[in-house]
C-alpha cells in the first residue's frame, strides 16, 4: 500500500465522531523515503485548516530547530496518532486512537523508518506501549534512544518534548534541541 492510498483512506474515514467535526483529516506530510518519522498526538487548529501536520506555532518551532541542526522538514515524514482534530485540542480518546491506529501502522509499514520520533508524552507513551517498552515520563525519556525490532527491521525510538510544550516552557529549548541532535 502506498502513502497516497493510505491518505485517501484517512481522508474518507468516518469511523469516529472526530470525522464529523473536522475541517479535513490530516494524514501526514513529508518525504516518503525518509529514514525519520515524527509522530505527534493529533492535529490542532491550523493543521485541521491546512490538512498538514505541525504547521501551527509548534510546527514552526520544530521546523526552525530541525533546520538549525541541518535537517530540512521536506526530508522527514510527520504524522500524528489521531488523524482528525479533537474538539478544543483535547487528547484523543482511547476509542479514537484505536480507530486511527491501523492507519498509523500502515504508514509505518510503508515508510519502514530507521528512526521514530514520538513528539510529546501522549505519542511517546503510545509508541512505547506499542513496542513493549516501559514509559517513565517525557522529561526522563526526552532524547533517550531505544532500539527495537519491528516487522520492517531494527528501529531507533527517540522521544522528543513536544514543540508546543517548549513554547509554553522556553527554558526547555536546549533539552528539545539536544534531543533533536540525536537524529544526526
Amino acid at each position: 500500500m502506498t502513502l497516497d492510498e493510505i491518505a485517501k483512506m484517512i481522508r474518507s474515514c468516518d469511523k469516529c465522531p472526530l470525522s464529523k467535526e473536522r475541517t479535513q483529516a490530516v494524514p501526514g506530510d513529508g518525504n516518503p523515503k525518509s529514514r525519520v518519522v515524527f509522530i505527534g498526538e493529533a492535529p490542532g487548529f491550523w493543521e485541521d485548516k491546512e490538512g498538514i501536520p505541525f504547521v501551527g506555532r509548534g510546527g514552526k518551532l520544530l521546523t526552525k530547530k530541525l533546520e538549525s541542526i541541518g535537517i530540512l522538514r521536506k526530508d522527514v515524514f510527520i504524522t500524528n496518532i489521531a488523524k482528525c482534530r479533537p474538539p478544543d485540542n483535547r487528547r484523543p480518546t482511547k476509542e479514537e486512537v484505536a480507530l486511527c491506529t491501523p492507519y498509523l501502522n500502515a504508514q509505518l509499514e510503508t515508510l519502514a523508518p530507521e528512526i521514530i520520533v514520538p513528539l510529546g508524552a501522549t505519542s511517546g507513551e503510545f509508541i512505547f506501549k506499542k513496542y513493549g517498552l516501559t514509559w517513565t515520563g517525557m522529561l526522563k525519556e526526552n532524547g533517550v534512544e531505544k532500539r527495537i525490532n519491528t516487522i520492517f527491521g531494527e528501529v531507533k525510538i527517540i522521544p522528543v518534548i513536544h514543540p508546543a510544550a517548549v513554547l509554553r516552557n522556553p527554558h526547555r529549548t536546549d533539552m528539545f534541541v539536544d534531543a533533536l541532535k540525536k537524529l544526526i
